[in-house]
């Protein structure tokens, strides 16, 4: 205890401190966690700005395009989202390595990571390229399915490189930095939104290439930002000391890959439950016309956008956590997670409550289209209690992330996102069982239903933390 006091504190910056931690307090976790929220929101905010800024430029093209742009993302966000949850699991093991000091280890795992990523990106890109299975889900016309394809292809070649580049944001949350990331991230953006406008609604010899324009102006964003992001990794003086300056990648290692895959698997099958709980709502919506459809994509980027706050709160959380169980300072890892749980309910009511008041002026930012208007507005009058829901699971599943405990919140998402959630949105909206009331069917139905399955997600998961806790202090206890 006293060496580790003397050697500093990596989760907190280094430097000579005391061993024992202060009395703990909601103010004091929250000091901590926010400077390594912060970044992560932002650099979200700016990967979510760019289905924001493609649905706000279809949407002035074509309602078929908008369809296909919501068909298409939901596809790519469901296959894109399940892998890189596999990917992510470099951030517990480097976070525990990181936090107990052994950074030449940690470092070995960012290549591990690149190379696991890559071997997805042959999974993701051939379910990209091959879309049956979803465009059957959506029953759209042949028309919006063409297009839907096209766009799907463009983004497999954005795949890889948006993988490996999701095993190098891991790597920096778990190591306390951020900002790099971040800064590439809006970098991107930047380039995305003169980038799109140019495809989607052609100029200078360009036809205009509507929701493909999208996928394209994707692909060229992300392997630039993955250039980049390399270089810095060779030549940014912070990465020596991780040993990612010596020559090329380290092999492919079993024992690693298997570590990673252990981890990573259930985490990315829980993020893929959880994903398309949501993004599946998109296919069954299609299937009750365009305007419905793309009043469905508007109010779900809504959603998605402040989510963006919870999870860059779980992902700072669950670093802080990871990093001081590998410096074996249970308690203040167990009160961290709890604050940074209490902290993500606190601004998800005040967020959730805001949109809801103004949630017609917000409506008005995205589309002129008053037929589409009405089809999001009753949609909107659930976000309150669905991010209510969607930020306690997004902080709890995160911190338990961190204790490398990944299989019993897989269970808890199949029963309550898909169970709850999609069956119960399914038999709501399309009136399967009968006796659905005339307000819950069509699209509000969907909504009902996941709202009530991310509550039930998010209580199942918090009761699970707390008695992992609980037994874990007791065996320490015991020890």
């Amino acid at each position: 205890r006293r060496r580790r006091g003397a050697g500093g504190d990596p989760a907190r910056g280094g430097g000579r401190r005391p061993a024992r931690v202060t009395p703990p307090r909601l103010r004091a976790s929250a000091a901590r966690i926010l400077p390594l929220a912060w970044p992560v929101l932002i650099g979200q905010l700016a990967v979510l700005a760019f289905g924001t800024v493609d649905t706000v430029l279809v949407a002035r093209a074509s309602t078929r395009d908008l369809a296909a742009l919501a068909i298409g993302g939901a596809t790519y966000v469901s296959i894109f989202i399940g892998l890189m949850g596999v990917v992510l699991a470099i951030g517990p093991i480097a976070g525990q390595l990181f936090g107990a000091r052994q950074l030449h280890e940690a470092g070995r795992q960012l290549h591990q990571a690149v190379w696991l990523a890559l071997a997805l990106s042959v999974v993701g890109c051939t379910l990209l390229l091959f879309p049956q299975p979803f465009l059957a889900l959506s029953q759209a016309s042949p028309e919006v399915s063409a297009k839907v394809r096209g766009y799907l292809a463009a983004l497999a070649l954005a795949l890889p490189a948006a993988l490996v580049f999701a095993a190098f944001r891991g790597f920096n949350t778990s190591v306390s930095r951020p900002k790099v990331v971040m800064v590439l991230q809006l970098g991107g953006l930047a380039v995305k939104v003169p980038l799109s406008a140019w495809f989607v609604f052609g100029g200078a010899g360009l036809p205009p290439l509507g929701a493909v324009g999208c996928g394209l102006a994707t692909a060229l964003v992300m392997w630039g930002q993955l250039l980049i992001a390399w270089t810095i990794v060779r030549r940014d003086p912070f990465y020596a000391a991780f040993g990612l300056h010596a020559g090329g990648v380290a092999r492919p290692d079993r024992a690693s890959q298997k570590a990673l895959l252990r981890l990573g698997v259930p985490m990315g099958l829980a993020v893929l439950i959880e994903v398309t709980g949501f993004t599946f709502m998109a296919f069954f919506i299609a299937r009750m016309g365009t305007t419905a459809v793309a009043g469905h994509q508007i109010a779900a980027n809504l959603v998605a956008m402040l989510f963006m706050v919870p999870m860059s709160l779980g992902s700072a959380t669950a670093t802080l956590v990871a990093q001081r169980i590998g410096a074996a300072d249970l308690p203040d890892a167990r009160r961290l997670g709890w604050h940074g749980l209490q902290i993500a309910l606190l601004i998800a009511t005040g967020l959730g409550c805001t949109v809801f008041l103004g949630r017609e002026a917000i409506l008005g930012l995205y589309t002129g289209n008053a037929t589409i208007v009405a089809a999001a507005m009753p949609l909107l009058a659930w976000v309150a209690l669905f991010h209510l829901g969607d930020a306690g699971q997004a902080v709890v599943s995160s911190v338990l992330r961190a204790h490398r405990i990944t299989t019993m919140p897989l269970v808890i998402y199949a029963v309550a996102i898909w169970g709850i959630g999609m069956g119960g949105g399914f038999a709501l909206a399309f009136d399967t069982l009968g006796g659905t009331p005339p307000s819950l069917v069509g699209a509000r139905g969907f909504w009902v239903a996941a709202t009530v399955g991310l509550a039930v997600a998010a209580l199942g998961l918090g009761g699970f933390l707390h008695w992992v806790l609980r037994r874990r202090a007791q065996e320490a206890a015991a020890a």
